[in-house]
């Protein structure tokens, strides 16, 4: 996938009017987001199936986490809609959170600017007056030089990241500057980073990237030598062939509703026409 760089302060105008219209990284989740899907251990079947077990049923129920995990592998492989997850197909339909991201994303094409007007909650202000401090603290700890990347595109201006650096041809790196409670427990003692894996996995798959650099920045942590929590995340290519597969039918969505939108001027249009 090829992509070009758009130079600007995240959190500027420029930011904000070069993302309008964009399918973001930072919302790759939100766009994946489904109701009437697998409930979640057949997920985890599915995931399991399509990466660590490498197509074997059993090692696929067994991580899931089935107790009789011969017998539920041989009654999954039979389930019509895991057959089609497993096939690379989406089942179930676009969560409101989905459909509501699509009519933005559709609105925001037509318009050109942000539909919230840049509108920026204080956490997400935190994390841009954060992010220099953390960038350095990285470069620190890992001898890396970092290069400040603003906001990345797609040729076809369609899917998008907002990297908080590139490093040398195959790495990158994003910054999070949390403050609940338990986000920071998930990510410091439990090291879950779950809910940041679309992100990441999106940047590579817009960037091209091979690996990325998943930065925690507790500036409260200086206290014991510790403000930066680094996670390594490698490509993972069966995750992202997913992704693609959920993101290029979400853009068919987002499609739909422009044309939808579009459509309302041509209505309007023609009653003028029949009134006049």
């Amino acid at each position: 996938m090829s992509f070009q760089i758009i130079n600007c302060e995240q959190g500027s105008e420029d930011w904000h009017k070069a993302r309008a219209g964009v399918i973001t990284a930072s919302m790759f989740s939100v766009a994946r987001s489904r109701t009437g899907g697998l409930p979640d251990m057949q997920q985890k079947f599915a995931d399991a199936y399509r990466g660590e077990a490498a197509g074997d049923a059993l090692a696929a129920a067994t991580l899931a986490g089935y107790k009789n995990a011969a017998a539920k592998a041989d009654e999954l492989m039979l389930n019509e809609k895991m057959l089609k997850v497993l096939a690379g197909q989406s089942v179930g339909e676009f969560s409101t959170a989905a459909l509501e991201y699509s009519f933005r994303v559709a609105f925001e094409r037509i318009s050109g600017e942000p539909l919230d007007e840049g509108f920026e909650t204080w956490q997400m202000q935190r994390g841009h007056e954060l992010e220099p401090a953390a960038r350095a603290e990285h470069q620190i700890q890992e001898g890396v030089f970092v290069e400040r990347a603003g906001f990345v595109v797609t040729d076809d201006w369609r899917f998008g990241a907002s990297a908080d650096g590139l490093i040398d041809l195959d790495g990158g790196s994003e910054y999070k500057c949390l403050v609940s409670p338990a986000r920071l427990r998930a990510v410091l003692l439990d090291g879950n980073t779950d809910d940041f894996k679309d992100q990441v996995q999106g940047c590579m798959w817009v960037t091209g990237r091979k690996w990325w650099h998943l930065g925690f920045y507790c500036p409260q942590l200086k206290k014991i030598d510790y403000p930066l929590h680094l996670v390594k995340v490698a490509r993972d290519d069966d995750y992202i062939n997913a992704m693609e597969q959920d993101l290029l039918e979400f853009k068919e969505q987002v499609d739909r509703d422009e044309r939808r939108l579009r459509a309302l001027s041509v209505a309007n249009n023609a009653r003028f026409a029949q009134a006049a």
